[in-house]
């Protein structure tokens, strides 16, 4: 079985030493990195399946690296960082991140969120339970084989692939596409926050978390023709979100 590898990117040797052998421990393949160059090297040789990613390197915008690995790779994007400021982790979201942790962090904590970033991100990960709001029953989700239409896009749940109305593929990240996934499995169905959190970051989150507001204004930058009056995905103020237009299901391609 081929070990699922990180890249640990932080300037103290000391932090990716540690991160490496406790990693090791959990199974997991590691590089230690100490430089965003190195790690775009890293990134074009070979290509780990999840990012820990530090902010603060000395001479470096770790903004800017996570903005670079968001335009060119695919992969599950954690950033660790000692800056607690919410408008650190907002950016961070906001730029791609799957994750954000602080330091100082706990190892097992950090393991277990690599390990939800990693479902979320696998290509063969099933879509992520079907939320619901509150007083509804549980629906069934849907198939991993299906391929849901709407307006002309095409989301395809298998190989978690969202393609435009002309078929070129749109990036996504992992907590981007189990969003959507999850949105448009349930059209016109208002979705609370609390259980889109809840089906799309697990136990992991936490409460107050906006990363549901921060990935839909970033799903709606990319679905929208005008994000600042969304037609596909509306807000419902105090209740949650809504997923507007009528969904096709049909087979995956792939």
């Amino acid at each position: 079985m081929t070990l699922q590898h990180i890249a640990v990117l932080d300037d103290e040797s000391a932090i990716t030493e540690l991160l490496a052998h406790y990693l090791a421990g959990h199974g997991f393949r590691t590089t230690q990195l100490h430089s965003g160059r190195a790690l775009m090297d890293v990134m074009a040789s070979d290509p780990p399946e999840l990012v820990l990613l530090d902010l603060g390197l000395p001479g470096e915008d770790g903004f800017a690296i996570a903005r670079q690995l968001r335009e060119h790779w695919q992969c599950g994007l954690v950033i660790i960082t000692g800056r607690g400021d919410s408008v650190d982790k907002v950016v961070g979201l906001e730029v791609g991140a799957d994750d954000y942790v602080t330091k100082p962090f706990d190892l097992r904590e950090l393991v277990a969120r690599i390990k939800a970033v990693l479902r979320r991100t696998a290509p063969t990960a099933t879509p992520a339970r079907a939320p619901v709001t509150a007083n509804q029953a549980p629906t069934t989700t849907a198939p991993a084989q299906l391929c849901l239409g709407f307006l002309g896009w095409q989301l395809d749940l298998a190989a978690r692939r969202l393609n435009d109305p002309t078929g070129v593929e749109v990036q996504l990240t992992g907590g981007e596409f189990s969003l959507l996934a999850t949105l448009a499995q349930h059209p016109g169905r208002v979705l609370s926050r609390d259980f889109l959190l809840e089906h799309t970051r697990g136990r992991e989150a936490a409460p107050f978390d906006r990363t549901i507001d921060v990935q839909v204004g970033r799903l709606r930058k990319k679905l929208e023709t005008d994000a600042e009056h969304p037609q596909i995905i509306k807000s419902v103020r105090g209740a949650g979100y809504i997923f507007i237009p009528p969904v096709s299901s049909g087979t995956s391609a792939t």
